[in-house]
């Protein structure tokens, strides 16, 4: 079996600017954390909630009667977005109601949409 070649290290820099400033991408730690988050919103069931909450704020019931999901499924899902902090709550009376945070959970949520829709190249 050959050995694999290895690539000499550049003797200069081809970026342009301050040599002494090198850009290393995201740093461990956030890159785990994007990573986690990535990881949990990678669920179906809490983007078809988040898909509702962009439309509107929703009770837990109504929420699962959409979704056809049991209530405590459902509060399970939205403890999980509340921990990304994607969704806040109030309550009126014995009902909760959710709502997005804020308007970077609907920026994600719809660029991904606008990304997943757009034509493939082999298209």
């Amino acid at each position: 079996m050959k050995p694999l070649k290895t690539l000499p290290a550049c003797e200069e820099s081809h970026r342009e600017g301050d040599a002494q400033e090198i850009d290393r991408g995201l740093d461990p730690d956030r890159a785990r954390r994007m990573a986690e988050f990535f990881s949990l919103l990678g669920d179906a069931n809490r983007l078809r909630i988040l898909s509702l909450l962009a439309m509107r704020e929703s009770c837990v019931c109504d929420l699962a009667d959409a979704l056809d999901m049991s209530e405590s499924a459902v509060s399970h899902q939205l403890r999980t977005l509340r921990a990304l902090r994607l969704v806040k709550y109030h309550k009126q009376g014995r009902r909760v109601y959710y709502q997005l945070l804020d308007h970077h959970v609907l920026d994600l949520y719809s660029a991904v949409w606008e990304h997943l829709e757009e034509p493939s190249e082999d298209e």
